[in-house]
């Protein structure tokens, strides 16, 4: 923006990615506290449908995630009184149907070793079935940090100590748009390709767009730059 300040800092994208379909869902620039995960996860929660089931959300072990989560979904109960003192203030508690993993790495001498499951917010055998995983199955987050590689190498912004850093918030988030929008309808994925049987082509790569039925072909570039967005 043009009030930016001359040095701007840091900025961090927070992404929530979906993890089946593998489309960019949305994307907040900011620092790394509560309130920037605060700011991520309202806008995941304004994109769902209110007939729908609040998603299990996955991550890395930054606590953060873990309070805007709560702040978002959670609902303020007063603890019941115990006739000693002053009474209780109300607090946030998370819902019922609220279901949070945090993946940790354990690393030995920077080697990884294992990872570890923490079940932040719900009941381990519901979140489980919901991912469709045993209990011994694999809970990871690795498509993510693949999704971080593809940001790096497809936008110079985000190369460091690069002089393509953003100079301006407004022009890094316009950025970060048009990469979402590629990202989501040009940028056919390997693991979301189908087998089909039509005459040489024995298996059709698709987009998370197609994946999630917004379309039914890959996107060029042109058909992107060129979409009129239906006024509201």
């Amino acid at each position: 923006m043009e009030d930016d300040p001359e040095e701007y800092g840091d900025v961090y994208s927070l992404t929530v990615m979906k993890s089946d379909t593998r489309p960019l869902l949305c994307h907040h620039e900011g620092g790394r506290s509560s309130e920037d995960a605060i700011e991520l996860f309202s806008m995941v929660e304004q994109m769902r449908l209110t007939s729908s089931l609040t998603p299990v959300f996955t991550s890395d072990d930054w606590d953060p995630f873990a309070i805007g989560l709560l702040n978002v979904y959670g609902n303020f109960e007063v603890p019941p009184y115990k006739g000693i003192g002053r009474k209780p203030l109300p607090i946030l508690v998370p819902p019922k149907d609220l279901k949070y993993v945090q993946v940790e790495k354990k690393r030995v001498q920077g080697t990884f070793v294992e990872s570890v499951k923490n079940i932040v917010f719900g009941n381990k055998e519901n979140i489980l079935e919901m991912l469709e995983v045993n209990e011994d199955g694999h809970i990871g987050t690795s498509y993510v940090e693949r999704f971080n590689l593809t940001i790096r190498t497809s936008l110079a912004r985000f190369i460091r100590k690069g002089m393509n850093f953003s100079k301006k918030m407004r022009m890094h988030t316009k950025a970060f748009d048009l990469f979402q929008a590629w990202y989501n309808f040009v940028k056919p994925h390997d693991s979301l390709k189908i087998k089909i049987n039509c005459g040489n082509r024995r298996r059709e790569y698709r987009t998370p767009a197609m994946a999630e039925k917004f379309t039914d072909h890959i996107w060029t570039l042109g058909e992107l730059l060129g979409f009129r967005v239906p006024v509201k």
